[in-house]
């Protein structure tokens, strides 16, 4: 039987958010989807009874240690400090590689589940889903161009100067266990360095796109491929208030939404706008229905 679990790294600052995903992670996942949330070890306190919880410290290499900034020292290379937003990527794809589940989710905390969802969204024919933007990172998108190199890097390709390139990038993010397991021994052999040691020299990462790269370079590509990101984004660094033009563009087949942490929306009127747009969802559900029973007439 194919089995999915979704993975939220997450900290104290974003409680509530991961308590309300979680929550709807319940209302809309399969019964048998286990919620693996993995927090800094003074956190797991607060966040008890929020899924399955798990101290940060247990998925990087002894030889990392917490220093204050959330900073971490690798001392098997002590010369540069690693950013927490490199560690927490580190923590994110050691995670995935320990999972024996056919499919994990990462998910962040500024997630929120609005349809329902099982393995088979994201599983057909043993395959994992794959999401592929073609051609979306042009030369706007400097750091995510910056993040292609790396990647390539890291797995031992050579210099590519194309540009456009394709993002894969996305909220949730499938991923296959057996992948990452594939090309975490790929980016050994290219390097010489243990993965995380490999990792966390660079200055800029970006899992998602060293998965991708991966994927459709290394592997060749996967069978099944899809453009569609499945969730609306709010991705403005600014407060949400555009609730109804924000829920007309929520597509069909889109089973989740994201309204970035880091848009500073007041976290009441951030379930206002929830609870509105799950109204909104929950009446496109039956008029769908609806339309479905009138067809059989």
């Amino acid at each position: 039987m194919a089995s999915l679990s979704v993975i939220t790294p997450s900290y104290r600052p974003d409680l509530e958010l991961c308590r309300d995903l979680n929550v709807s992670l319940r209302r809309f996942g399969s019964m048998d989807v286990t919620h693996h949330v993995i927090v800094p070890a003074a956190d797991r306190k607060a966040f008890a009874g929020i899924g399955e919880v798990h101290a940060a410290d247990e998925y990087l290499p002894r030889s990392f240690l917490r220093i204050p900034g959330n900073l971490w020292i690798n001392l098997r290379s002590p010369t540069v400090p690693v950013r927490g937003w490199i560690a927490q990527q580190l923590i994110k794809i050691e995670s995935v590689a320990r999972s024996q589940d056919s499919v994990v989710l990462l998910v962040d905390s500024d997630v929120t589940f609005i349809r329902p969802f099982s393995v088979d969204t994201f599983y057909y024919d043993g395959e994992v889903r794959f999401y592929r933007a073609v051609d979306a990172i042009h030369v706007g998108l400097p750091r995510h161009i910056l993040w292609h190199r790396v990647a390539r890097k890291l797995l031992g390709l050579p210099a590519c100067a194309r540009i456009p390139l394709n993002d894969y990038i996305c909220w949730p993010m499938a991923w296959d266990p057996k992948v990452v397991r594939s090309m975490l021994h790929r980016v050994e052999e290219a390097t010489g360095k243990p993965w995380q040691s490999a990792i966390a020299s660079q200055l800029h990462f970006s899992e998602g796109i060293l998965y991708g790269v991966y994927v459709d370079e290394v592997l060749g590509g996967v069978p099944y491929s899809d453009n569609r990101m499945l969730c609306a984004n709010y991705c403005d660094e600014s407060p949400f208030t555009e609730v109804e033009t924000f829920a007309s563009n929520i597509a069909p087949d889109d089973i989740a939404v994201m309204i970035s942490a880091k848009s500073g929306t007041d976290l009441a009127e951030r379930r206002r706008a929830l609870d509105a747009i799950a109204i909104s969802v929950g009446a496109d559900i039956e008029q769908q229905g609806a339309e479905r029973d009138r067809g059989r007439e």
